[in-house]
């Protein structure tokens, strides 16, 4: 993540029109590469991932059993949000594609209403003059709001209350706010509900009181809605949209007044809004479904949903939400009283302050991250850069999809604890651009003015740049071995979960995205040597550094660990034999990173000299360390190639961006290095003041792009739970460790249940004073693992859905 003082897409050195927009070496034309896409049947794989659409009634629960909450599952809050800082003080609610922040203001409830697929901007097939992608809002595009939903009550007016609470229930989903006024207790909850597609406000109070007030729902485009309950308008790329709600209540009267609702003397009031758009993931029809109406639709949802109490609404969602969310358990140890003593916000100032762990908020940190996985990656679009959530129309970088490390970091976390099944918009998401990606590559890659075109004069597959968006398009530069990085992404959920099928689905990005190396690829004889290599060609190392270097560190890992994924995607699934021996034949040449006789780092570039940024927040030069695991501290990696990692690891230091930190504690643990994995999770805990580096007041990550500016970005909310889960577990397939950088803040005692590792198993894990006391391991869908800790290790037979209990693993 590039963090540009200005925003690329108001730069007026881009001029679309200077491009002939078509590659006149490319020997497939987009038009024929969407056809040939269709033929192999990838279109009709894209059924997977469903839009905005009309559904069956849910299933309802007979029952759905209350939970008493534990500091390990409740954040709390003695403040509503300040409607001018939602996005460092809302809360959040999603049900995986329509999500909300909430203030929580006693007199005011506002909610700023997000659809993942509400987006300006379209294919974006044009080139600039410098043979890169136009990089706006409007030509590349950008993710919006889809509406702002506000309820006002006059009489409750924040001055004139006390004892107020507002907490977030991590292990129902439901967000809740309290207070007292005149001697009456008042209550709201708020949820978005995956089963019902919407956002439910209940009110409620006890004590005699009553809600008079107004509901007002309104979009954010400037549309001008002409009546109360619902709008609906169109963006100029033909992206339709609309929203709709619904009010109800007991004991007073609810009726529609103009633009406005009015409720008067109600003793509970029920809110139901929903709302999306006419996206759908076809390139086939230009990413749009012409027959659905949004605004009809939503209206169809709130009111079926508004034929339930809303007591059967929540329980309706606390069963679907509960079902994923208890899959994963963790505690990291016992906080003080002193410390569960106090509110999020003051816990995190404590935390910074006094420099003392606290286990609980820690492990709260971790299940925090869970919630947002749920509540924003469901049979939708994957999360972007803003997660599912925003305060405006004009986030940084679009709201994008960025390649070369925020979009995959989005997703390290979810597999390793017990989310598998969100990683599926992820991949939806890919294989329904790949038509266009496809084409896009055929048509524009080798257009002459693009500095990192193939000097093969070859082309073949797939390639994105450093952001895409969601209608098959892509901005900024090129980005060539982005197709490397998702694809072993993606190949990383296959290694968890051991799905066949999901591995048959993935299969044609894998194989285009060889095909685009099998073209790219030029042969270089190395320095004082007849030994010849295959290496990259002209490219970039994110993000810095000369831009037309040959052969860089992070490219060649990447394409190491695409060909063998490829490879062994073909044997499992018996396909293209000849093919798969060409690609292992390729992998063999490939140039692997050598050391820096002159810095002793890890080499980024084929230079022994640094032409770089030491301190640079990006770990490109890494990636073979994590999130690949070519270079192991097991003995079976040269020690100099792990010496000049930890090196080079060192020199880059502690302290950047809340993503860059969590990429470093990732490396550190990878490294068995408890203690800096450990400081680097405590620096991204520090409190947010002022704009800085840290967690914010609702717990989401803040990037300091300018000095006294910072932004909310989603990624480190993921990156940095995802580095506290592989310090309690290391796994590649065949082989895991237990508690390989266990830090001393957890080790007095803790346990873990739902830990997943790769090659198909899932971990229940006990330890005390740093020792696993019990282990259990569950096949689900592996066969053969060695289970190590310290000096010993055990190998494991199962069957899949077989379980085993071991003990005595320490030595």
């Amino acid at each position: 993540m590039n963090p540009r003082p200005t925003d690329p897409g108001k730069d007026p050195s881009r001029d679309p029109g200077n491009s002939p927009g078509s590659n006149p070496g490319s020997d497939l034309s987009r038009r024929t590469a969407l056809s040939l896409a269709a033929t192999a049947g990838l279109t009709a794989a894209l059924g997977a991932l469903p839009a905005f659409t009309a559904s069956a009634a849910p299933r309802r629960p007979a029952d759905t059993p209350p939970l008493t909450g534990t500091s390990h599952d409740q954040l709390w809050w003695q403040a509503p949000g300040d409607e001018g800082s939602l996005i460092e003080q809302g809360l959040p609610v999603g049900n995986g594609r329509l999500g909300a922040l909430a203030s929580n203001d006693p007199g005011r409830e506002l909610l700023l209403i997000s659809d993942v697929t509400m987006w300006t901007g379209g294919l974006n097939e044009t080139l600039d003059a410098d043979g890169q992608f136009p990089y706006g809002r409007d030509d590349f595009g950008s993710f919006t709001l889809l509406a702002r939903l506000t309820v006002d009550i006059p009489d409750h007016d924040l001055s004139g209350v006390n004892g107020y609470r507002r907490t977030l229930d991590l292990a129902q989903g439901l967000v809740t706010s309290s207070y007292v006024r005149s001697g009456v207790t008042y209550r709201r909850q708020i949820f978005a509900s995956h089963p019902d597609d919407a956002i439910v406000l209940h009110f409620t109070q006890s004590g005699g009181g009553h809600y008079t007030g107004t509901i007002t729902l309104g979009g954010t485009h400037g549309e001008k809605p002409s009546h109360a309950e619902s709008f609906g308008a169109s963006f100029p790329n033909g992206l339709r949209y609309g929203a709709a709600v619904k009010a109800y209540g007991s004991g007073g009267r609810v009726r529609v007044n103009g633009t406005r609702i009015d409720f008067s003397g109600c003793k509970d009031l029920t809110v139901v809004v929903s709302g999306g758009t006419n996206y759908a993931p076809d390139a086939d029809r230009g990413y749009r479904d012409p027959a659905l109406d949004p605004e009809k639709l939503a209206r169809t949802k709130v009111l079926a949903a508004a034929a339930h109490s809303a007591d059967t609404l929540c329980r309706t969602h606390i069963a679907d939400y509960r079902r994923l969310y208890e899959r994963f358990t963790l505690s990291l140890g016992t906080s003080s009283d002193a410390q569960r003593s106090l509110d999020t916000w003051e816990r995190l100032k404590a935390r910074a302050r006094d420099g003392a762990p606290d286990p609980e908020l820690e492990t709260a940190y971790l299940q925090y991250s869970r919630y947002l996985m749920i509540s924003g990656s469901r049979d939708s679009l994957p999360l972007n850069l803003q997660g599912l959530w925003l305060d405006g129309n004009d986030p940084d970088w679009m709201g994008d999809y960025h390649t070369d490390i925020n979009i995959q970091m989005n997703y390290w976390m979810a597999d390793r604890a017990g989310l598998s099944e969100c990683f599926d918009a992820f991949a939806d998401y890919c294989l329904a651009q790949l038509p266009s990606w496809t084409g896009l590559t055929h048509d524009l890659f080798n257009d002459p003015r693009n500095r990192y075109r193939n000097s093969t004069g070859k082309v073949g597959g797939w390639a994105v740049a450093f952001s895409t968006n969601i209608h098959g398009g892509s901005g900024w530069w090129w980005h060539p071995a982005g197709n490397a990085w998702l694809s072993n992404s993606l190949y990383e959920h296959y290694e968890y979960t051991q799905s066949r099928a999901y591995l048959a689905k993935i299969y044609p990005l894998l194989k285009g995205a060889c095909e685009f190396w099998e073209a790219r690829l030029i042969t270089t004889t190395l320095p004082g040597t007849s030994t010849e290599v295959l290496i990259d060609d002209s490219d970039w190392s994110p993000e810095h550094g000369p831009q037309d270097a040959k052969g860089n560190t992070y490219s060649q890992e990447l394409v190491w660990a695409l060909f063998g994924n490829f490879a062994a995607a073909a044997a499992e699934l018996k396909r293209d034999t000849a093919y798969a021996d060409t690609i292992t034949s390729l992998r063999k040449k490939l140039y692997l990173p050598e050391v820096s006789p002159k810095t002793g780092w890890l080499q980024e570039w084929m230079s022994p000299d640094n032409l770089g940024e030491t301190t640079h927040r990006h770990l490109s030069v890494l990636i073979g360390l994590f999130p690949g695991d070519r270079i192991r501290p097991d003995g079976s990696t040269p020690p100099e190639i792990v010496d000049g990692a930890t090196a080079l690891l060192t020199a880059r230091g502690m302290n950047s961006f809340g993503w860059a930190n969590a990429w470093r504690a990732l490396c550190w643990a990878r490294l068995k290095n408890a203690d800096k994995a450990y400081q680097l999770v405590a620096n991204n805990l520090r409190p947010s003041t002022g704009g800085t580096n840290g967690t914010a007041f609702n717990l989401f990550d803040i990037y300091e792009v300018e000095k006294g500016r910072g932004i909310f970005q989603i990624d480190a909310n993921f990156g940095t739970p995802a580095a506290m889960s592989e310090m309690l577990l290391y796994s590649r397939p065949g082989h895991m460790e237990l508690l390989p950088a266990l830090p001393g803040a957890w080790a007095a005692a803790g346990s873990v249940t739902g830990l997943a590792a790769r090659g198909g198993f899932v971990v229940d894990l006990r330890w005390k004073d740093g020792v696993p006391t019990s282990v259990r391991i569950r096949s689900v869908g592996g066969r053969t693992t060695t289970v190590a800790h310290g000096g010993g290790s055990r190998t494991v037979r199962l069957e899949p859905g077989e379980s085993i209990t071991l003990k005595g693993l320490a030595r």
